[in-house]
């Protein structure tokens, strides 16, 4: 158990620190006994940054005006000398606000929206009106308002904790939002246009989190860009949003930037926040150079710009991953972010600081809407603590980062928690056979109490206590999960095996749903309404409709709430294709409630086969099957779309390139098991393939009949199958940064082995 993701620990001896991380007086004493330390560091690049580079050159930017000279409510030229005396009273006077802020508590923030006529806007600088109920508890905030009622009620407790030299340092709330402001103001130096692009290109880390929430307080857009992008696909996104900073983590980042930096007629600076810069070119900076480059500029002309912010205006594109087209930026204002940050922490139950903090760990991209929403925004709301693990995080290291942080809620996408299952199933064939006794004594109590607990008996079997200190509290505790009491799943389909398997270790994985397109979450799964394979109930404040019912009582799933995004960026046709003329935001997807309102997802309506006899079909439930059927199989796609009958695709599980994540031709631990039931010696994929060992293709033949054998009709019947030479994987195209299956992407790669198929 101890290597769940056969990874060596990153951490040499963060005990004691991480120790003094989990309650509160531990915290006061771990900022006392570091302020000394963190002050000097603070002081000079507020994070410390490794190497830097003494030559990044500030003459092209020095001499430029303010960048929002044109656009700003308040034209800078106006504010008059910022030395003095005026000037001066006035700065005081904000500081004075900021510090009584932090002594008094919350304060209450004007309501600030631009007039709107309209639910939807295409245009950077438009305004839409809000899906406010008539007695609506929560005020609209922008970001700033709401960072600033962190800042007063969070203050000095811990905002960020990120790897140093082997050891944990942390930002409080205090030190979080100077740092912000700081890069906000360096922003505005480097000529940032209101309402244009400022992209960020990286691994998360405490420079990726300021440079998002600076770009918004500077007036910009924040447009996360996920680190396996293409150079083309970055250009994509930095031209399309008009960005004027691109900033990025190191050297491989920074030459994607240049290949097609000439083709970026908005973009004037480029910052890389990891590592000495090696590219010595005007307008290059190191993050250390970047923050300083802000020193210009003054408190003032930052507030005023912050001011002329409105909560109903844009602050954040997300770019969708365009698993089934060109990638749409979704605009989401500052009242999207503020208001589903505290809508959905209410819903799950997240404690605000003051009484308990709540400790996340970021390791998913946060260019994702997902992973932004609960490692920045909800955080932030609530005072939690975010965590960053190490880039290599999915390659095996995330298990050291759970053990030394122990979360309190965490987020897997469904990979990630199948990658944690098989681990602890190679791990279990590997134990005695009293061990395995134990253990599968203790997963059958297990799975029976979580059952009970789901429809609402509490009482539990009798063993219980023994099975839980036998082996449920030492899988927790193995997990980094025993202080766990949240944990989440979200961004794609997730199999009923791996959520029992789960279940009989006491672990529960509560489901979300929701689309970039309702800043994330719009129904979520709670311990106090939970049904396994559900995605539990709507937030509050939000509404469901289900869209032309069909015969089995699914329809459309559409959203209603203040989570719905503006529109997409310069879009405005598929803005309409996504927003009804009531302003309800269809999904595309199908589902169905139960009779305690539950719903269930059942299809996605562009995912849909229709079979030449015209037949409806879902593919994912079918590929589910065959994959718990075979746990040979890593990934399955049914086609048949237009076609006389159905086949499949299937991909071997196998291990993956540590560095590039890249399928290996070696055949992972499961795979290789299953061989060995069969009394195959095969050890990669080629053996398999090579050698057609009629006993394993039996074996898997064996597998899709069973699937077969539960199909409600014939047309649902896998008729062909193939096993690819290769897994799928994102750097091969194939899987969305959530490891989502781009279907169209592998229809086109495989278009002759599909005609193979139905040619005879």
């Amino acid at each position: 158990m101890e290597d769940v993701f056969d990874s060596s620990p990153w951490l040499n001896n963060a005990g004691g620190d991480t120790r003094l991380l989990h309650d509160g007086k531990g915290e006061e004493d771990l900022q006392e006994s570091k302020s000394e330390e963190q002050q000097g560091s603070i002081n000079q690049a507020e994070i410390p940054l490794r190497m830097e580079n003494k030559h990044d050159s500030l003459r092209n930017l020095e001499q430029m005006p303010s960048p929002q000279k044109q656009q700003s409510l308040t034209d800078v030229n106006i504010l008059g000398d910022f030395n003095n005396s005026n000037s001066i009273k006035r700065s005081s006077r904000s500081l004075f606000r900021r510090e009584q802020a932090s002594q008094t508590g919350p304060k209450q923030y004007p309501i600030k929206l631009a007039p709107a006529t309209m639910l939807w806007t295409t245009s950077r600088d438009g305004a839409v009106q809000l899906r406010m109920e008539e007695n609506a508890a929560e005020s609209p905030l922008t970001v700033d308002q709401m960072f600033n009622q962190s800042v007063a009620s969070y203050g000095n407790r811990i905002a960020l904790g990120f790897s140093l030299r082997n050891h944990w340092e942390t930002l409080t709330y205090s030190q979080y939002y100077k740092e912000c402001r700081k890069a906000a103001k360096s922003f505005l130096k480097a000529s940032l246009q209101r309402f244009h692009g400022v992209g960020i290109l990286g691994f998360n880390s405490p420079e990726w989190f300021i440079a998002h929430i600076g770009a918004i307080l500077a007036g910009g857009l924040a447009v996360g860009m996920y680190a396996t992008n293409s150079p083309e696909a970055c250009r994509h996104v930095a031209d399309h949003c008009e960005a004027n900073v691109l900033v990025v983590e190191h050297h491989h980042q920074l030459l994607k930037v240049l290949q097609i930096a000439h083709q970026l007629p908005h973009l004037k600076a480029i910052v890389q926040y990891k590592y000495a810069v090696e590219e010595h070119q005007p307008n290059i900076f190191s993050w250390k150079k970047f923050l300083e480059l802000g020193k210009s500029i003054s408190d003032i002309q930052l507030d005023e710009i912050i001011e002329s912010q409105n909560a109903n205006q844009c602050c954040t594109l997300i770019y969708t991953s365009g698993t089934t087209g060109v990638p749409k930026a979704v605009m989401l204002s500052h009242d999207n972010m503020t208001w589903t940050a505290k809508t959905a922490g209410q819903t799950v139950g997240l404690q605000h600081a003051r009484k308990v903090q709540e400790r996340v760990v970021s390791f998913l991209p946060v260019s994702h809407i997902a992973a932004q929403m609960m490692d920045i925004w909800i955080p932030m709301k609530f005072g939690a603590a975010t965590y960053f693990a190490q880039p290599d995080a999915l390659k095996g290291t995330l298990l050291n980062t759970l053990k030394e942080v122990r979360p309190t809620a965490f987020l897997g996408v469904p990979r990630v928690w199948e990658k944690i299952e098989e681990r602890m199933k190679e791990i279990g064939a590997e134990s005695s056979a009293f061990k395995k006794s134990i253990v599968k004594w203790a997963k059958g109590l297990g799975l029976q109490t979580s059952y009970n607990m789901m429809h609402g008996v509490t009482t539990r079997p009798c063993g219980y206590a023994l099975a839980n200190a036998l082996v449920f509290k030492k899988v927790r505790a193995l997990l980094g999960l025993d202080q766990c009491t949240k944990c989440f799943t979200g961004a794609a389909p997730i199999t009923k095996e791996t959520l029992d398997y789960f279940l009989s270790l006491r672990i529960t994985i509560f489901e979300l749903y929701g689309m970039s397109e309702s800043t994330g979450p719009h129904t979520v799964s709670h311990q106090d309404f939970y049904r396994i394979t559900s995605c539990g109930k709507e937030m509050a404040g939000c509404k469901t409709k289900l869209d032309k019912l069909n015969e089995e009582g699914s329809g459309e799933i559409c959203f209603w709430g203040r989570h719905i995004f503006m529109g997409y960026l310069n879009m405005p046709g598929q803005t309409k294709e996504a927003l009804d003329e009531a302003g309800w935001l269809h999904s595309g997807d199908l589902g169905r409630h139960d009779e305690d309102g539950f719903l269930y997802i059942t299809g996605r309506i562009k995912e849909l086969i229709i079979t030449a006899g015209g037949e409806n079909i879902a593919p994912v439930p079918i590929e589910d099957a065959v994959k718990e059927k075979l746990p040979i199989i890593s990934n399955a796609m049914l086609i048949g779309d237009k076609r006389k009958f159905l086949s499949m695709f299937l991909t071997l599980k196998s291990y993956m390139d540590d560095q590039t994540g890249a399928p290996l031709d070696k055949l992972a631990p499961a795979a290789v098991a299953f061989c060995r039931r069969y009394g195959c010696s095969a050890n990669t994929v080629s053996d398999v393939l090579n050698v057609k060992d009629p006993i394993i293709y039996k074996a898997i033949q064996n597998g899709i009949d069973a699937v077969n054998k539960d199909a409600i009709s014939n047309a649902q019947k896998i008729q062909k199958w193939i096993i690819l030479e290769k897994d799928f994987s994102i750097i091969g195209g194939e899987l969305g940064p959530t490891m989502k299956l781009k279907r169209g992407v592998v229809l086109k790669m495989y278009k002759d082995i599909i005609e193979s198929f139905y040619s005879d």
